[in-house]
Parts: C-alpha cells; sequence; structure tokens
C-alpha cells in the first residue's frame, strides 16, 4: 500500500463492463472491480435505464488498487491497450452514450497521467485516429446490480464472453503477463 497504508481508487469507462472488469481482475495489485454506473444525472440508475441511453451514466468499473504493487500509469496503459479509445460512443457493436470512453479521475495526479499519457498516444500516432477519450472528475459511481458483477468469469461459454472478452484477456496474458495475478 501507500505510504498511508491506503488503497487508492481509479474509475474508467471503456464500453461494456464485463470488458473492462474482466481485463482488471486479472491484475497483480487490483484488490477489487466493481461493474457500475457514473458519470450521468439519473440517481440509483438501472441497467434498463443505461440501455435506454437517457440517464447519461457510462458503463464504467472501480478499481481498488495497491498503489505499491500496480500504479495509476500502468492501470491506465492497460485500459488504452483493451479497448478503442478512438471511437465516439461506442465499442465493437456495442452503441451508445453509455459505451464511451472515459477516465473519471480521483485527484489531480489522476488528472495529469492521464492528459499525459493521452497527450503521448497522440504525438506517437498509436492508434492512426484521433483518441475520443473524456477526462472527467469522478462523480458518484453506482454499483450494477449483482449479476453483472464478476460477469465473464462466471459466464465464460456465453457466445458474447467467447468472442468478445476472451481474446481481450488472451492479449493481455500475452502482453501483460509479468502484470498478471498468480
Amino acid at each position: 500500500m501507500n505510504k498511508q497504508g491506503e488503497m487508492e481508487i481509479s474509475t474508467f469507462a471503456g464500453g461494456c463492463f464485463w470488458c473492462t472488469e474482466a481485463v482488471f481482475l486479472e491484475l497483480k495489485g487490483v484488490e477489487s472491480v466493481v461493474s457500475g454506473y457514473t458519470g450521468g444525472k439519473t440517481a440509483n440508475p438501472t441497467y434498463k435505464e443505461i440501455c435506454n441511453g437517457d440517464t447519461g451514466h457510462a458503463e464504467a468499473i472501480q478499481i481498488s488498487f495497491n498503489p505499491n504493487e500496480i500504479s495509476f500509469g500502468e492501470l491506465l496503459e492497460i485500459f488504452f491497450a483493451t479497448h478503442d479509445p478512438t471511437t465516439l460512443n461506442r465499442q465493437g457493436n456495442d452503441v451508445g452514450m453509455q459505451y464511451r470512453s472515459e477516465i473519471f479521475y480521483h485527484n489531480e495526479d489522476q488528472k495529469e497521467i492521464s492528459e499525459s499519457y493521452i497527450e503521448l498516444l497522440t504525438q506517437e500516432n498509436t492508434f492512426g485516429k484521433p483518441i475520443v477519450t473524456r477526462i472527467s472528475p469522478a462523480t458518484l459511481f453506482y454499483p450494477a446490480e449483482d449479476y453483472h458483477q464478476n460477469y465473464y468469469n462466471q459466464h465464460q461459454e456465453q457466445g458474447y464472453c467467447s468472442y468478445i472478452i476472451t481474446p481481450k484477456i488472451e492479449k493481455l496474458k500475452k502482453v501483460y503477463k509479468d502484470k498478471l495475478k498468480k
């Protein structure tokens, strides 16, 4: 843990929260990942309301992590490596504002690291297209319904999971094997 012995929190929206949750649950230093909704105007939204697209919320994950084992910058690198930050309000076949790419920062360090990292990716033309990921202050985070939590690990055989999420996990295991839990 950090000098104060505290875990830190990061919040990312990168499309379907089943996908992002599955990736970050694999990482050393990540204590927990909660799928939920943030960045909108509706209090206590439901999945059905989110899917209608009129709450303003994004499907997001909130990560509790030990900064002495994995840094915010490392989490950010993996976030950008495992979703498409160049598509506005969409990830693959998932379309709508709820599937946007957004970083919800919890302190000024997270904001500055996020801005610098996006600037670097832009300068290097990493994605060949402009990055549309938003950087916003963290707002209220509403955990999603229980059946959304740890979804991939409970439903790996389901079509969406095997075709969409499993390749992300395989990429993670290949490219970031040194960052994975044993």
